[in-house]
């Protein structure tokens, strides 16, 4: 009787590497399916958020009418009005709250429902869970940010320069990793203390304040603007303005874009390490099912 035995070799491993990668990814497709189903179930919370941007539009609309334009700063070397220069700013405000707060809530759902324990003793790596339970949010909301800029820009007539566009669209992409990172550390502090969701938002007013999402950086304190030369955020916000506002395609996006890549790698290690051993340390004391 003869045993034939698998031969171990790269390409074996390769192929079986491929397998496992393809499996997960599979799972991925299945999170993102749930999620969609379960977002569309409740389409007058994605109306009322829209809505609810909206009414902030107006407000900044006329609080613009007693700013004087002057104290902007200018973009292409043209003056922008104080809606072009806020309408960017609530995009992104809402882009930050709605992306950095859905990570850490798609883990307290899945305690509150019972199903956060029974997911993590399935076969299914950490990394597709974590990737899994986002995917529909990193997808819809930049698809959502765009749609907002596009509508405030029809209703208040404002002028965003075409070209801009796509230079926009990368900013927003390199962008993703630091929401995602910051809201797995997020999810880790879900884990561990439960009802940790105060804190994110205490951690969005503060990026939001010191980003200039709503008035120019330079009207903070000299140590204020150093910060803020460090936070994604303001990067962000820097580049998506100068894009869509300056008038300059690709030339427009400055060097500290760049910086949007490393720190977004920085944010996603970090978050990703967090969020890894807080499940260890919570399978440890076997309190993951408790909320």
């Amino acid at each position: 009787m003869s045993v034939v035995r698998a031969v171990d070799t790269p390409v074996v491993r390769v192929r079986s590497r491929l397998g496992e990668f393809l499996a997960e990814a599979t799972k991925v497709n299945a999170f993102l399916r749930r999620d969609f189903l379960v977002a569309w179930s409740y389409r007058m919370s994605f109306v009322s958020n829209i809505a609810g941007m909206f009414v902030q539009a107006i407000t900044f609309y006329f609080v613009g009418r007693m700013v004087n334009d002057n104290v902007l700063p200018t973009y292409g070397g043209e003056q922008v009005s104080y809606m072009q220069f806020a309408a960017i700013g609530i995009a992104f405000g809402g882009f930050l709250s709605l992306g950095l707060g859905q990570v850490a809530t798609a883990v307290r759902q899945e305690q509150l429902m019972g199903t956060l324990e029974s997911l993590l003793m399935t076969p299914t790596s950490t990394a597709t869970i974590q990737v899994g339970s986002v995917a529909y949010q990193l997808l819809f909301v930049p698809l959502r940010t765009g749609i907002f800029l596009a509508l405030i820009a029809f209703a208040f007539g404002l002028q965003f320069d075409a070209d801009g566009i796509a230079p926009a669209a990368l900013v927003f992409l390199l962008f993703v990793p630091c929401i995602w990172g910051l809201g797995l550390l997020s999810a880790a502090g879900v884990m561990t203390f439960k009802r940790g969701g105060a804190g994110v938002g205490i951690g969005v007013t503060l990026l939001v304040l010191a980003s200039g999402a709503y008035f120019p950086l330079d009207l903070l304190p000299e140590w204020a603007q150093q910060i803020a030369q460090l936070n994604p955020l303001a990067i962000a916000i820097g580049g998506v303005r100068e894009a869509l506002l300056g008038g300059s395609g690709w030339h427009s996006l400055s060097a500290d874009v760049l910086l949007l890549v490393p720190m977004g790698a920085a944010a996603l290690a970090a978050g990703l390490t967090a969020f890894r051993r807080a499940v260890r340390r919570e399978h440890a004391r076997g309190t993951i099912g408790l909320y």
